[in-house]
């Protein structure tokens, strides 16, 4: 099993890393056009079932990349002020991942959870929005039929969808409704790899919810959009359509999970899981949850992926984890100035061309000692 957990790590950091530049990897997660190609062929031995895919919709891997990098840049902005800032350096990101692998088989931390699920959930979104922007030849938009409550059926949940009938009680579903069962299978097909199908020891249980916990996070939010049609918008018939939420919601939705995650263990079956507190509601599919407490990513620890707090900069005037005592650890802070220059003064002159000034700006910034 310990193989198993290796090759769905190996095709996520596959993934992660060929859409990073090194400079990227080490400062932000600004996106990079990649090829396809290149997942294909580091992937093709680890996951057999997705080598097809991989050969014949090439676009389809494109659009898997794309979600991980929203997957990565969104996590990198949740966790921006806390100890460990969700780094996309791919061989300290490999490490957090693989908690269980390093210190134990069985163990999944915190962090490792939101990592799958927003990775889940970014996948499902890049793939949906580009199925509604017409850039897959394989799927489109989705128009719903005509009803005042049409149930829509999906592997995970039934969700009532309403639209409020216009007085005379005409409207119709209409517009460009996002395909979202498209990218749900698309986001299993590559984050759900075949190499877990069927194992039921607690990382791949753990795993396999924390992913799912993530794709839920898009479903659940899911909202209705509608336009009126009729002279001078007298609103006579009224089409509507279903459409995802932004990703920054759903990543806001996870953080809250990732703060309110439950701690499990292997059932008495050894092939479920159960709640280390007894007193713990049942496992809800839309919650993170994790085997092992965290580290305290205070001290720098090649072994563990972590990278300390030493330089990194904090508030001194907040108390919360962006501030000074929670980021440095207690250690201390020193306060720096920084001088560099930017952009100002900028103006717009037509036809078309955006000239700016050059200004010194100094600021004062406090770093972890």
């Amino acid at each position: 099993m310990m193989l198993s957990m290796q090759k769905h790590v190996l095709l996520l950091l596959i993934i992660l890393n060929t859409t990073l530049t090194p400079l990227q990897r080490r400062v932000d997660g600004n996106p990079l056009v990649m090829d396809p190609n290149i997942i294909c062929r580091r992937t093709k031995t680890l996951v057999g079932r997705n080598a097809d895919v991989c050969q014949s919709q090439p676009e389809i891997v494109q659009e898997v990349a794309n979600g991980a990098r929203l997957g990565m840049r969104e996590c990198q902005h949740q966790f921006h002020s806390r100890r460990w800032n969700c780094t996309s350096q791919s061989r300290n990101l490999a490490k957090i991942l693989q908690q269980g692998s390093v210190l134990n088989c069985s163990l999944d931390i915190r962090e490792t959870a939101f990592v799958y699920a927003i990775t889940a959930a970014g996948v499902l979104h890049a793939v949906t929005q580009a199925c509604s922007q017409g850039a897959l030849p394989q799927c489109g938009c989705v128009t719903l039929q005509s009803s005042s409550e049409t149930y829509h059926d999906s592997p995970a949940e039934q969700v009532l969808i309403q639209a409020s009938p216009v007085q005379d009680g005409r409207w119709e579903w209409g517009g460009c409704g996002d395909d979202v069962d498209f990218g749900y299978e698309k986001s299993r097909q590559f984050m759900d790899t075949r190499q877990q199908k069927g194992k039921s020891d607690i990382r791949t249980l753990i795993d396999l919810h924390n992913n799912e916990a993530g794709r839920l996070a898009i479903r659940t939010q899911m909202r209705t959009e509608c336009k009126c049609h009729g002279l001078s918008g007298s609103c006579t018939l009224r089409s509507c359509w279903r459409k995802m939420p932004i990703f920054r919601q759903v990543g806001d939705y996870l953080m809250q999970s990732f703060h309110k995650a439950i701690r499990v263990m292997s059932g008495n079956d050894g092939k479920s899981l159960a709640t280390i507190d007894p007193d713990t509601l049942p496992l809800d599919a839309n919650i993170l949850i994790y085997s092992a407490e965290s580290p305290d990513f205070c001290q720098a620890n090649q072994r563990m992926g972590t990278e300390g707090t030493q330089g990194r900069v904090c508030n001194s005037t907040e108390t919360g984890p962006g501030g000074c005592d929670s980021l440095c650890c207690g250690k201390g802070f020193a306060d720096n100035t920084l001088e560099y220059e930017e952009n100002c003064q900028c103006r717009f002159h037509w036809c078309c061309e955006v000239q700016c000034q050059r200004c010194s700006v100094r600021k004062e910034v406090s770093l972890c000692l």
